[in-house]
């Protein structure tokens, strides 16, 4: 036989033990004495067993072995329902925050970067993306993302918070590298280190050829490392593999690039707002 258990059957059973009878019972429950008696009745037959004997001279109940049994299953599944109510009406779902990162600045460095900013606010949520600059724009322009950090030249467009970025070329440290046409290991088009490295060649009148495309800095400095080609770099991305190029090689040092803190068009929330006090506060 199964059946299933009626919460409110239960609470007028847990009540009619405690109280020691139906009447206090009923005023427990707000119920009269015969609904009490009734739905008594209602779960013994659904149960198939008797659960109180009742004293008629003094009118006090007492619980069967079955009743016994039933009550302390009863006092779990109403508490562990109660429990549940209470979960239920508060907003415990966490609020989302939307971040695109630069593909050069995702993985480790992001996580510790953020991981102090979820242990500080357990409520929001936070989403990443990862990206090219172009791409992370575009998904703010849409909506998709609430905030980006995108890498541009400096000073174009408003921005949250900005940080410079000082860019440096690089080769392999243990081989040298052709020097006609340029080889470059690159990130693919769109990015402002590519842009910058193209645009300062032929600057400088040499020619140059694409060696070597990854979407991630990894890629690119293993390209790097490997004497692929050479490459234009935010100066904390240089590895001991690397040497460092100056005007005596033939590259002469480059404006700093510039990180900047970015909203799309809609107002930010709550969350979003304190995700972006924290970037610019612990960002540099």
């Amino acid at each position: 036989m199964t059946f299933g258990f009626d919460l409110d059957l239960l609470k007028t059973f847990a009540a009619v033990v405690d109280c020691g009878g139906f009447t206090k019972a009923a005023e427990r429950v707000h119920l009269t004495q015969s609904t009490v008696s009734q739905q008594i009745k209602k779960l013994e037959l659904n149960i198939g067993s008797v659960l109180l004997r009742r004293d008629k001279s003094s009118g006090t109940v007492e619980t069967t072995e079955a009743g016994e049994v039933l009550l302390s299953y009863a006092r779990r599944i109403l508490a562990t329902a109660a429990e549940a109510a209470e979960v239920m009406r508060k907003p415990f779902a966490p609020r989302t925050v939307r971040l695109g990162v630069p593909e050069d600045f995702a993985g480790r460095r992001l996580i510790d970067l953020l991981s102090g900013f979820s242990a500080a606010s357990p409520h929001i949520r936070l989403d990443t993306v990862s990206g090219w600059s172009t791409e992370l724009r575009r998904q703010l322009d849409a909506g998709e993302i609430d905030l980006a950090l995108i890498k541009r030249e400096p000073g174009n467009g408003q921005c949250l918070a900005s940080w410079k970025e000082k860019l440096v070329w690089v080769r392999c440290a243990t081989r040298s590298v052709e020097a006609d046409p340029v080889p470059l290991a690159v990130f693919p088009v769109g990015c402002i280190y590519r842009d910058r490295a193209i645009r300062a060649i032929e600057q400088s009148g040499r020619r140059w050829r694409i060696a070597y495309t990854s979407q991630g800095l990894m890629g690119v400095q293993a390209a790097v490392a490997s004497g692929l080609g050479i490459s234009l770099l935010p100066s904390d991305a240089v590895l001991s593999e690397h040497r460092q190029l100056g005007p005596a090689d033939g590259f002469d040092d480059q404006p700093a690039s510039e990180m900047a803190l970015v909203k799309g068009r809609a107002t930010l929330s709550n969350e979003a707002k304190s995700l972006g006090g924290f970037l610019a506060d612990n960002l540099g």
